[in-house]
């Protein structure tokens, strides 16, 4: 196991698992959402902090960051339940006082796992892009 830092090599691996842990975890949501996205958020991985989870250099998940503000948690669909979004979790805290994210509230999996790791709900709010409700979230050590 190992947590690295984003290369641009990663980006295909990166992106797969983007893309399909999207589509599962938010079934609420037309996967056309996701795949119209693509582009937009490809971009945005190649600017922001990205930080790899590595088993036998095959990359299993990843955390995407824009200052404290977590953009998301990745993992494998073979791979979930596993730790490995927690051991991610815990490697970010280690480098912020506080962090942050929205989640849908539909998503319950997420949200039992971030209030497991000490997020606190401060508000709930209206997604425009999907006119879902979504979770402002809040954690600080």
């Amino acid at each position: 196991m190992l947590i690295r830092e984003f290369e641009t090599d990663d980006l295909d691996r990166v992106m797969k698992i983007w893309l399909e842990s999207n589509i599962k975890s938010h079934h609420f949501i037309d996967e056309s959402y996701w795949q119209g996205n693509y582009d937009f958020v490809k971009d945005l991985l190649l600017k922001s902090p990205v930080y790899i989870y590595q088993e036998c250099k095959t990359i299993v998940g990843f955390v995407g960051l824009v200052d404290s503000y977590i953009g998301g948690i990745f993992v494998d669909a073979n791979n979930q339940s596993k730790g490995i979004g927690k051991a991610l979790l815990d490697y970010i805290k280690k480098q912020h006082k506080e962090l942050n994210l929205q989640v849908y509230k539909k998503n319950i999996r997420a949200i039992d796992f971030y209030k497991r790791e000490r997020f606190l709900v401060v508000k709930e709010q209206i997604d425009t892009n999907t006119n879902e409700i979504e979770l402002v979230m809040n954690w600080s050590k």
